[in-house]
C-alpha cells in the first residue's frame, strides 16, 4: 500500500484542526470537525488494514522537510500498520461519538483544533521512520493531547492535571531523545535502517532498554512513571479520554515495540525479566488503585495502568524466549501481547465513551451520585455491561482471550533455561490471575454502583438517554468485543506478519483452517478455545434456566421495599455505595500498598452531630519517587536561583566556560 493513501487523510486532517481554529464558533463547526474527522479515520482506516492483512514489503517515501541533510523519512510495515488500525478505528469511532455528543461540549473552540490534530499526530508517529521525525511527531503527540486535557482547565484539579502531565511528557521525550542518540552511535545515523545496521555493547543496549522503559513507559502509564494518567485522562472531554486511554497508550507501546523488538537487536535474557516484573507490578497496582477509586473516569483511568501491565507481560516473555532461541514460544507471546493491545484500544474506549453519556446526562462522575442509571439509560447500561464483561477478562468475550493465550505462552515457561525466570515467571502468572480476580470485582463494583439499585440523586433519577449517535459509537466497539472474543483465529491470522515481522519469521499457525473455528495457538492436545462453542453453551443454558424458573417457580408477583435489619427502608442511602463495596479489599491490601487510615468520628452521648467515617489513602510512588524528587529540584534552583542576577561579564564568563565544558566532552565522545 503506497504511503500517498495515508498522506491524504493526514493531510484532511491538519486541514481541518486549521479550520477550526478560526471556525469553531461557527454554527454546526462541530459537525464539521467531526464529520471530517471520521472520514478521514475511516480512509487511513483502511489503507492501514489494506496493508495489513495483504502482508506486502514496507512501503517508504523521503519528503524534502525536516533536518536539510536528512529529510523526513516514512514508512509502513505490518507493525505500524496494525498499530494505524488502532489508532485510526479509535479516531473514526470516537468522531462519530462527536458528533452527537459535541452538542453538550461547553468549550468547542477548547477541543475542535486539536481533536484533528491529535489523531494526525499519532498517525505520523507510527509513519516515522527516522528519529528526528518520531520524536518531533511524538512531541506534537503529547502537546495536542495536553491541550485537550487543558480543554477545562478552569474545573478544579484540571490545571495540576496537565502540568503534571506536561512535565511527565517532557520527561519521556527526553528519555527517547537519548535512546535515540545512544542508538545512533557517533556516526550519528538518526535513520532506523542504520540503527538496524548498527552494532551496540551489550552496556550500551541495556542503556537502551531502560531509557525506552522510561520514555516510552510514561507515555504508557508503567508503575512508577503512570502518575500523571489518573490525573489527565478523568480531566480531558470523554471522547478523547477514549483516544488517550484507549489509542495513545498504544502508541507508546509501538514505540517500546519499535525500538526493543525492531531497532535493538538480539535481546538478552534478563530484558525478559526486568519487562515482566515491571509489568505485573503495574498490573496488580493498577487494578489495586481502581478499586480504590469513586470517580467513574479516574477508575477507568487506573485500569488502563492495570492493562499496559498485563501488555508488557505478554512482551516481557517474548524477550525472554526470544533470547533463549524459542521462537514458537515467543510467538504465542507475541499474539497475546499484540492482541490484548488491540482489546485493550475496543473495550477502554467503550467504557469510557459510556461514561460520557453518563456524564452529560446526569452531570456526575462520582459513583456515590448515581445509581439506577439502567432504568433511564437501558442502551447505555447495555453497552457498559458489555465491556465490563470484557475488561474483567470473561468468556466469550475479547479481554478472556488474550489473557488467556498470556497463560498458554506462561505454562510454556519451565523451558527457560534461567533460574531467575523459573521463579519469576509463575509469580507473574499469580500477579496476574490476581489483576483478572480483581478486575472482575472493581467492575461488579463500577457497573452496580453506577447503573443498579435506586438513584441516589436527583441528577441521576432525572437523567435520559443519549443520542442515537453516541450509542451507535457504542454499540459498534460492544459488537467488536463480541466478535473478537467468538473468532479469535481471526484476529490471530492478521496478527501474523507482525509477529513473523518481529520473530524471525516465526508465527502461530493459521487459525482460519481450524475446524469449528478453534484458537489452537501451539497443539491441540495441549490447549484449544472455541469462542463460538462457550457462546452457545452460555445462550443454551440460560435460556435452559430461564425456562425451567418459568416452569417450576410460583407465578405469584411480589415487590416490596428494601429492608435494612428488620425495618423497611425507602433511603437510596441504604444501598451499598462504591466505599463498602470496596472496604473489604482495602483493609486487606490498602494498609500495606497505600497507607490507608480510617478515622472515626463518633459523637458523645447527647451530641447532634452526625457520625462520621473518613478514609485516607497515600500514593506511594508519588509520596517516595515524586516529592523527594521536588524538593531536591526545589533546592537546587533555590540555590542557582541568584545566577539571574548576574553582570555581563560573568554571564559572557559563564557561557564561555560551558563551552569549553561541552568541546571537551565531544572530543572525549569521540
Amino acid at each position: 500500500m503506497p504511503l500517498y493513501w495515508f498522506l491524504g487523510p493526514l493531510a484532511g486532517l491538519l486541514g481541518v484542526g486549521c479550520y477550526a481554529l478560526v471556525g469553531s464558533r461557527r454554527p454546526r463547526s462541530d459537525a464539521i470537525v467531526y464529520g471530517i474527522s471520521f472520514l478521514c479515520s475511516v480512509l487511513a482506516l483502511g489503507a492501514s488494514l489494506t496493508h495489513l492483512l495483504t502482508a506486502p514489503a514496507a512501503s517508504t517515501l523521503t519528503l524534502p522537510l525536516g533536518l536539510p541533510w536528512s529529510g523526513v523519512h516514512l514508512r509502513v510495515d505490518a507493525l505500524s500498520a496494525f498499530f494505524l488500525v488502532i489508532v485510526n478505528l479509535g479516531g473514526a469511532v470516537t468522531s462519530w461519538y462527536g458528533l452527537g455528543h459535541g452538542r453538550h461540549e461547553q468549550a468547542p473552540e477548547r477541543v475542535l483544533p486539536f481533536f484533528p490534530a491529535f489523531l494526525a499526530a499519532m498517525n505520523l508517529v507510527l509513519l516515522a521512520d527516522d528519529a528526528f521525525t518520531f520524536l518531533l511527531t511524538w512531541e506534537f503527540m503529547s502537546l495536542m493531547s495536553w491541550a485537550l486535557v487543558m480543554a477545562h482547565h478552569r474545573q478544579a484539579g484540571n490545571a495540576h492535571a496537565g502540568y503534571v502531565y506536561l512535565l511527565m511528557a517532557g520527561m519521556g521525550t527526553m528519555a527517547l531523545l537519548l535512546a535515540f542518540g545512544v542508538l545512533a552511535g557517533a556516526d550519528g545515523g538518526y535513520h532506523f535502517a542504520d540503527m538496524r545496521a548498527g552494532l551496540l555493547s551489550q552496556q550500551a543496549a541495556a542503556l537502551v532498554l531502560v531509557l525506552t522503559l522510561v520514555g516510552a513507559g510514561s507515555k504508557a502509564g508503567l508503575f512508577p512513571l503512570h502518575v500523571w494518567l489518573p490525573l489527565a485522562h478523568p480531566a480531558a472531554p470523554s471522547h478523547v479520554s477514549a483516544l488517550m486511554s484507549g489509542v495513545m497508550t498504544k502508541v507508546a507501546v509501538y514505540g517500546f515495540m519499535r525500538i526493543v523488538f525492531d531497532l535493538l537487536g538480539e535481546p538478552a535474557w534478563w530484558w525478559g525479566a526486568v519487562v515482566l516484573a515491571l509489568g505485573a507490578v503495574t498490573a496488580v497496582l493498577g487494578v489495586l488503585y481502581a478499586l480504590m477509586q469513586h470517580d467513574l473516569k479516574r477508575l477507568l483511568a487506573y485500569h488502563t495502568v492495570e492493562n499496559i501491565g498485563i501488555i508488557f507481560i505478554g512482551l516481557g516473555l517474548a524477550l525472554a524466549f526470544q533470547a533463549n532461541y524459542l521462537n514458537d514460544g515467543a510467538a504465542l507471546a507475541l499474539s497475546a501481547a499484540l492482541f490484548h493491545v488491540f482489546n485493550h484500544s475496543l473495550f477502554k474506549s467503550l467504557l469510557f465513551l459510556g461514561s460520557g453519556s453518563v456524564l452529560s446526562a446526569t452531570g456526575e462522575r462520582d459513583m456515590e451520585r448515581l445509581g439506577g442509571l439502567i432504568h433511564r439509560m437501558p442502551w447505555t447500561a447495555l453497552a457498559f455491561l458489555i465491556g465490563s464483561a470484557a475488561i474483567s477478562a470473561l468468556p466469550p468475550l475479547n479481554g478472556f482471550v488474550s489473557e488467556w493465550l498470556t497463560f498458554q505462552a506462561i505454562l510454556i515457561s519451565p523451558e527457560l533455561p534461567q533460574w531467575l525466570l523459573k521463579f519469576l515467571v509463575p509469580a507473574v502468572g499469580a500477579a496476574l490471575a490476581l489483576s483478572a480476580a480483581l478486575a472482575g470485582a472493581c467492575f461488579v463494583k463500577a457497573f452496580g454502583i453506577t447503573f443498579l439499585g435506586r438513584p441516589r440523586t436527583p441528577a441521576a433519577a432525572q437523567a435520559e438517554e443519549t443520542d442515537t449517535r453516541s450509542l451507535t459509537a457504542l454499540f459498534v466497539l460492544a459488537a467488536l468485543c463480541v466478535l473478537a472474543g467468538i473468532l479469535p483465529g481471526l484476529v490471530i491470522d492478521a496478527l501474523a506478519p507482525v509477529v513473523a515481522s518481529l520473530n524471525g519469521a516465526v508465527r502461530l499457525a493459521a487459525q482460519a483452517s481450524q475446524p469449528w473455528l478453534t484458537l489452537v495457538p501451539l497443539a491441540e492436545a495441549k490447549n484449544s478455545y472455541n469462542g463460538m462453542l462457550v457462546l452457545l453453551f452460555i445462550v443454551f443454558s440460560g435460556f435452559l434456566s430461564a425456562l425451567l424458573i418459568h416452569r417450576l417457580a410460583s407465578r405469584d408477583a411480589r415487590r416490596g421495599s428494601a429492608w435494612d435489619c428488620g425495618f423497611p427502608d425507602d433511603n437510596p442511602a441504604g444501598q451499598y455505595t462504591a466505599g463498602s463495596f470496596a472496604q473489604p479489599i482495602r483493609r486487606m491490601f490498602g494498609s500495606v500498598v497505600f497507607q490507608a487510615r480510617e478515622r472515626v468520628d463518633m459523637p458523645a452521648p447527647g451530641d447532634l452531630r452526625p457520625a462520621r467515617m473518613t478514609v485516607s489513602l497515600r500514593d506511594p510512588a508519588w509520596d517516595y519517587g515524586y516529592l523527594p524528587l521536588i524538593q531536591v529540584v526545589n533546592t537546587v534552583a533555590g540555590r542557582l536561583n541568584h545566577l539571574q542576577f548576574l553582570t555581563v561579564r560573568r554571564y559572557l564568563t559563564l557561557v564561555f566556560s560551558a563551552l569549553i565544558l561541552l568541546l571537551l566532552g565531544l572530543a572525549i565522545w569521540r
